[in-house]
């Protein structure tokens, strides 16, 4: 019924729900459906960040989760193939779910190749606007991040009960390894470096040092900065062993992001790490890295309240007394109380004071929680990647 006619006959046609989030207490958010069609289940949490969100929906760290954005405007810049960080370029090694305010923004923007919705659809990603995004975050930062379904039927019908039970059973990211749904299957050469305006993606020709990167779920602009520092980068799988890694001969060895419990994944990743830093060999970890390698330096992992995820988190760097503004996407968190003395705290949140980096005493190692990579985010920390070239250029020195 059109709004003119329903004035007329003195009724008025509510427009039908055909997406919702169904929390695992039984709550019901009615919404319109963006994107993929179904329903997933997963973690809800929010994410601060202004811009980014084609690199955070496919930032394999929110694997498991669904994502609400606090900003309103989604979709003004429109999406394209250049700004995709998983490594597969089709599949979803991300985010299950997005939530947004209002309906998608229309698309704006001299790079844009498809509309966010469309792009949405192509990725298997299940949508809902229309929520009031700013209650969803108060309830998250008063209760914590909830098990949910997220679902979207076109033609606005649902099996609510089948819904409520599947979230209610669903049990959460405590205890969860997910990094096998997001590493790579095969060892492979990366070589492409930053973009820049006017040129695109560059090419490493000359690199100077050889980093083996971990993949628990590696973003692709990690290795770009990587390769822009001067590096050739070979991605291997999370599950090899550390007599594989050798085998390359690396200068260095890079410890990526990725989702789930650390806990868990550190059950076949720690002792490889271990051996890694028993060797010598310097060393960088990010987000999950950073939380492996501090469960291999003798520490233990939390799962947060809420988490940090967005691109204005300020973090303090006690070597050198700068803040910097970080991008974070993380549920876990390394219990900084639970370091040992041979492990010193290198920065931390000025958010909540909760660790944000750590470094070896005696050896060339290193990690932050954030993604210093900022992609999306500031570029407060890419000095961290010439800190790793550093420490490889200081081992290659002494070896002389």
């Amino acid at each position: 019924m059109t709004q003119d006619k329903a004035a007329t006959s003195g009724a008025w046609a509510e427009p039908k729900a055909t997406a919702l989030i169904v929390l695992a207490d039984g709550t019901v958010l009615e919404g319109f459906g963006i994107g993929a069609a179904g329903h997933a289940v997963g973690e809800v949490c929010f994410n601060t960040a202004m811009t980014g969100y084609q690199e955070i929906l496919t930032d394999p760290s929110y694997a498991g989760q669904i994502v609400t954005f606090t900003f309103p405007h989604i979709g003004n810049v429109g999406t394209n193939e250049e700004d995709i960080e998983s490594l597969n370029m089709a599949a979803r090694p991300g985010a299950c779910g997005v939530i947004l305010r209002t309906d998608i923004t229309l698309a704006s923007n001299y790079r844009a190749t498809r509309p966010l919705n469309d792009w949405l659809k192509a990725r298997g990603i299940i949508g809902l606007a229309g929520v009031d995004t700013r209650a969803l975050t108060a309830l998250i930062r008063e209760k914590g991040m909830p098990n949910a379904v997220i679902a979207h039927a076109p033609d606005g019908k649902f099996d609510l009960p089948a819904l409520k039970k599947e979230a209610a059973a669903w049990p959460g990211l405590v205890g969860m390894d997910l990094v096998p749904m997001v590493t790579s299957a095969q060892r492979f050469t990366w070589d492409e470096t930053e973009w820049q305006w006017g040129k695109g993606y560059g090419k490493q020709t000359a690199p100077e040092f050889h980093v083996v990167a971990l993949d628990y779920g590696i973003k692709r602009n990690i290795l770009r900065l990587l390769a822009s520092a001067g590096c050739k980068v070979t991605v291997v799988p999370a599950t090899t062993s550390y007599d594989d890694i050798v085998a390359l001969k690396p200068d260095g060895v890079f410890l990526s992001n990725g989702p789930g419990d650390p806990a868990e994944t550190g059950k076949y990743a720690v002792p490889v790490i271990q051996q890694v830093v028993k060797s010598g060999t310097p060393t960088f970890g990010i987000c999950l890295g950073h939380q492996m390698l501090g469960l291999a330096l003798g520490g233990t992992t939390l799962k947060m309240h809420q988490g940090h995820h967005g691109a204005n988190h300020p973090v303090k760097d006690v070597t050198t007394g700068k803040v910097e503004i970080t991008s974070m996407n993380h549920g876990f968190a390394l219990d900084k109380d639970s370091l040992p003395a041979s492990v010193e705290q290198t920065h931390f949140s000025l958010f909540d004071g909760s660790n944000a980096g750590i470094a070896l005493k005696d050896k060339p190692v290193f990690s932050v929680q954030y993604h210093p990579e900022a992609s999306p985010g500031p570029r407060d920390s890419h000095y961290l990647f010439q800190r790793f070239v550093e420490l490889m250029r200081e081992k290659k020195k002494a070896k002389v």
